[in-house]
């Protein structure tokens, strides 16, 4: 059930928000009640999509809430890190057989020439989430960091909680464990809440959405130049970048709802002047995941320089396999691991001016992108060689002037809306106009988006494949 739909807005999230603050007005001192409607609410939504794969999300919550008891009882610190060992291979292996099987044996026969069956699981949405979250929880938990959650029901809501189950932010247990035990909404949250998510419902779509259907014009196309190349290829990061971005907003608005503060994901990463700004920037939940559970166990930058390297492509390259299983995704991390490195050992380039930095950064962003992007690597072969002229394509066709003029006016839109530009406009109006056109042009962007869903307009969600 995607967000962005007419059963999760007009039925779903009405449902879940009615029955909840009606317990919550039932029963004011106990959250516990409150903590079983949105476990109840997050396995419907979930099972909604994927219910043959509604076992698999119980399986993850029992096992790893047992890890956390298991290693908050044991005494002995030998015991403790062998729960915690097992929890990891637990994760671990729920994404090696469900995500990664049939690519490792893929890979496996592509290199010696067998034959071996592959497994043909379907992909469960959300896997790479929820797991991600199980395993920081458990690891949180050894390092006491954080209490074990002593009430499944409790542990369940944190892990199956519908805003974040599917497309993040990776909400890690330490932030909303206080949250878990005691929260409230006020008017403001009520408001501020439903201000993010539709503000996050319009960047899906009627931005994410109408990028989304160019690119797919542009793959449907037999009539493509080199220019039209690059339309697609910028056309795809405003489309990921929007999609992404209002689906993080739309999570952290409905998480403000129901009482909980959950970290920011985007800030503006397209302002980027350097690669490293850039990953600050840009899903910055999971960034801070792999620094704080992977990069800093291996070492981080306090070993010795080779080791420093290989530390960072390990993290790189893991961080691409996270976003798919297909060698496009690791040659997506590595590239990534190659610019980080480039700029730590050439300091010159941070003394470039702002205007060449940005740009450098931007163009590295639209090319890994249209790497992401390709179905395999002989399409990124194709995509590279249409985007430098080396495909035999005309300069330019009549088809892609009119997508051009067709779509200018949604670039303009995605340019500008990828900048603090409109908030800051907006701030700058006087206060009590503000107060009347804010909530004015919120009715408006429901109305607009709804109009779109109803009507049937393009809506995928691209991170369901991851």
């Amino acid at each position: 059930m995607l967000f962005s739909s007419v059963p999760f807005l007009f039925y779903f999230a009405v449902a879940t928000a009615l029955a909840y603050f009606l317990v919550a007005l039932l029963t004011p001192r106990h959250m516990l009640p409150r903590n079983a409607v949105l476990l109840l609410s997050s396995l419907f939504f979930y099972g909604w999509g994927e219910p043959k794969y509604l076992a698999l999300m119980v399986f993850s919550i029992l096992a790893f809430y047992g890890y956390g008891l298991a290693i908050s009882f044991s005494k002995s610190k030998k015991v403790k890190k062998l729960w915690l060992i097992l929890s990891v291979v637990t994760g671990v292996a729920l994404l090696g057989v469900f995500k990664y099987a049939d690519f490792f044996v893929s890979s496996f026969n592509a290199a010696t020439g067998l034959a071996v069956p592959l497994l043909h699981l379907a992909l469960p949405i959300g896997i790479s989430f929820y797991t991600f979250q199980c395993m920081s929880y458990v690891v949180d938990v050894y390092r006491g960091q954080v209490e074990a959650q002593k009430n499944p029901i409790s542990f369940g809501a944190y892990v199956s909680f519908f805003p974040q189950l599917i497309a993040g932010p990776i909400v890690r247990y330490v932030d909303i464990a206080q949250e878990l035990k005691e929260r409230s909404t006020h008017a403001d949250d009520l408001y501020l809440g439903l201000r993010r998510f539709l503000t996050g419902l319009a960047k899906k779509v009627l931005l994410a959405n109408q990028f989304g259907e160019l690119t797919a014009l542009f793959r449907a196309s037999g009539e493509k130049s080199l220019v039209f190349y690059w339309v697609y290829a910028i056309a795809f990061t405003l489309h990921i970048y929007f999609d992404f971005s209002g689906y993080s907003d739309m999570a952290i608005g409905l998480g403000r709802i129901f009482g909980f503060r959950f970290p920011e994901n985007f800030n503006y990463p397209y302002l980027s002047k350097s690669v490293t700004e850039f990953w600050r920037r840009w899903h910055m939940t999971l960034g801070g995941w792999f620094r704080d559970y992977v990069y800093i166990p291996l070492g981080g930058n306090r070993v010795g320089k080779f080791r420093w390297v290989l530390n960072i492509l390990a993290v790189w390259m893991l961080t691409g396999l996270w976003h798919g299983a297909a060698w496009n995704f690791v040659l997506w991390g590595l590239l990534f691991a190659a610019l980080l490195l480039l700029e730590k050992w050439v300091p010159a380039l941070q003394k470039l001016p702002k205007v060449l930095r940005h740009g450098y950064v931007l163009l590295a962003v639209v090319l890994s992108f249209v790497l992401f992007n390709a179905n395999d690597m002989a399409q990124a072969g194709q995509d590279f060689a249409g985007l430098f002229g080396l495909a035999g394509l005309p300069l330019l066709t009549t088809q892609t002037v009119y997508y051009l003029q067709s779509y200018l006016v949604l670039f303009i839109l995605g340019f500008v809306g990828a900048t603090p530009l409109p908030k800051m406009l907006e701030q700058k109006l006087p206060e009590k106009v503000r107060a009347v056109l804010e909530p004015v042009g919120l009715i408006v962007l429901l109305l607009l988006c709804s109009g779109y869903l109803v009507d049937g307009s393009y809506n995928p969600f691209l991170y369901f494949r991851f």
